[in-house]
């Protein structure tokens, strides 16, 4: 009852900010929002409030401004969408600044001796009062552990479970009446990509889980500390509402001077920036999802670049990255067919589309882009019209990519700022090429040995067990297969046809995991193996897949 009623109030509040700024004109117009425009319609403020100044995008922008974090970062996501939004509107809403006034340093004390359980003097020698930032979840202080390291403070705001928590079930309602209303609605899946958006805002609040984040991260570029740094995180010092980590020294990255007077070479700081990019999406599927210029800073020492706020950060299941290495391996060659059917192949377009037309249309937005020298091509701008495009074509909105576009427009313009002739292209290109050998060739059959190995010994067991009971039921009548059909002869062909692929599909497996066993036991022929040489196994195993081969299509398949 209490959070109905909070949510209500919530709700009139959204309404209030709506009228002020004349945002609530649009609601008018849209059937899925019905239930909301009798509410609009009975504010008075409807009728008496002046006429706002400002164009609709600037109003927009104040509005999300006005109703607080949930809204502005929700704004921010929107700014990457120009493939929904106009230009005029996404420019604007790419102005959204979550900076706010900070809270009072006393609070923050509270908030870091309860989270804690310990006083303020008994961690830091030094506390300083005046933030160094403050943005609408959380702000920042510097201050010094006792053993003398410096460190950065981060403290939640507090008072923000609760407005978010709100704005997230108003947001999970009208994603529900635009998929139940609206085709269009449907085909966005609006609900799973609110459903995305509340996991990523409900992951800034956590700082522990930011820091879990941080950590990984900093584990991913361990081994390349001259193209990113990741500051330690001090874990005896965080819980959900206090992250403290190692401070930081560098130039923030939009203080072009400063890094001009440091020496910087731009052109290895723009390839260092993309190559940092696609190194996270395609060797270690994870990325960090918020890297705009405030926080990047850059070590005056030497070059590399340094990320702070790991509150939101993506990742790509196996099923994007392919998606992902064969668009833009298919988009280099000129290869729009393979680009059609790779998204027909994904299930993100469906299957019945006319792969023809399909390859048609996406041939005339990218022949125009390559007529353009390479170094003039935008991977973002690319992807921004083929996403444009396959609107057409009913293709679903997959909330993963959605982070991954966001973050690309960032990079792009990033490494374009410092060098705008640079070639995108040639610095994907090796990252992209080591992951498919990785994925396709030796390399990748052999990760996948090792990776799935612990899983085969302990199923490979039980399966002589598990197969004896089934050919012992099946000869028993105990598994009888009933065929309504008046194809029986068809249908016989093509369980033969199966059966053999199967059969021999599970003894190669068979083979294969055999022979990795002994390849990682012994590296010489004539060593013994369960009292046989390998010599000995390299005859034995294929003969036996042979031989239960036939025996198995003797049971299951009997001839005319």
């Amino acid at each position: 009852m209490r959070q109905s009623f909070l949510r209500f109030v919530r709700t009139l509040h959204i309404t209030r900010v709506l009228v002020r700024y004349r945002l609530d004109e649009v609601l008018y117009f849209l059937p899925l929002l019905k239930p909301y425009q009798a509410v609009l319609r009975l504010n008075p403020m409807t009728w008496l409030a002046p006429r706002p100044q400002g164009s609709f995008a600037e109003r927009l922008r104040e509005a999300l401004e006005t109703l607080g974090p949930t809204f502005i970062k929700l704004g921010q996501m929107l700014s990457t969408r120009r493939d929904l939004l106009p230009d005029h509107i996404t420019q604007e809403l790419a102005k959204l600044q979550d900076a706010v006034p900070p809270f009072p340093s006393n609070v923050a004390r509270q908030i870091i001796e309860a989270a804690l359980g310990k006083p303020l003097d008994a961690i830091f020698s030094r506390f300083d009062d005046q933030p160094a930032a403050a943005a609408s979840i959380a702000q920042v202080h510097f201050g010094q552990l006792l053993d003398g390291r410096e460190v950065a403070i981060k403290v939640r705001r507090p008072g923000l479970q609760w407005i978010i928590d709100q704005d997230l079930a108003i947001l999970a309602l009208l994603a529900d009446l635009a998929e139940r209303y609206s085709q269009e609605g449907r085909r966005l899946r609006v609900r799973a990509v609110v459903a995305e958006y509340a996991k990523i805002i409900r992951g800034e609040l956590d700082l522990l889980r930011e820091a879990a984040n941080a950590s990984q991260l900093r584990r991913n570029f361990a081994a390349e500390p001259e193209l990113l740094y990741v500051p330690e995180i001090y874990w005896d010092y965080c819980a959900s509402p206090v992250l403290v980590m190692e401070r930081i020294y560098g130039i923030p990255i939009g203080q072009r001077e400063a890094l001009h007077d440091a020496g910087i070479d731009f052109d290895q700081l723009s390839r260092r920036a993309a190559e940092i990019f696609f190194r996270q999406v395609f060797r270690d599927a994870y990325f960090h999802a918020d890297m705009h210029p405030g926080n990047i800073f850059i070590d005056p020492k030497n070059g590399r670049f340094i990320a702070v706020d790991f509150g939101i950060m993506g990742s790509l299941d196996d099923a994007s990255q392919h998606y992902l290495a064969e668009n833009m391996v298919a988009f280099f060659r000129r290869d729009y067919r393979r680009v059609a059917e790779a998204h027909v192949e994904a299930g993100w377009v469906p299957a019945d589309t006319n792969v023809q037309d399909f390859e048609t249309a996406i041939r005339a937005i990218a022949e125009p882009v390559f007529e353009k020298p390479l170094n003039e091509i935008s991977v973002a701008s690319l992807l921004l019209r083929l996403f444009q495009t396959t609107r057409a074509f009913h293709m679903q909105t997959q909330p993963q990519l959605l982070l991954l576009q966001k973050t690309l427009v960032n990079v792009e313009g990033i490494a374009r700022d410092f060098n705008p002739a640079l070639n995108i292209w040639e610095v994907a290109t090796p990252l992209l090429t080591e992951w498919l050998s990785r994925q396709r060739g030796p390399q990748g059959w052999w990760s996948e040995l090792k990776r799935y190995f612990p899983q085969w010994g302990l199923v490979l067991p039980e399966m002589p067990v598990l197969l004896h009971n089934i050919l012992r039921q099946t000869q028993q009548g105990e598994l009888p297969l009933v065929i309504r059909s008046n194809d029986i002869q068809g249908i016989r062909q093509e369980l033969h046809s199966g059966l053999q692929k199967l059969t021999y599909s599970v003894g190669g497996t068979f083979i294969v995991v055999g022979l990795g066993i002994i390849a990682a036991l012994e590296h010489r022929l004539d060593s013994p193996v369960l009292h046989l040489p390998v010599w000995a196994w390299l005859i034995i195993l294929p003969t036996a897949l042979w031989a239960g081969t036939r025996w198995v299509r003797s049971i299951f398949i009997r001839r005319d």
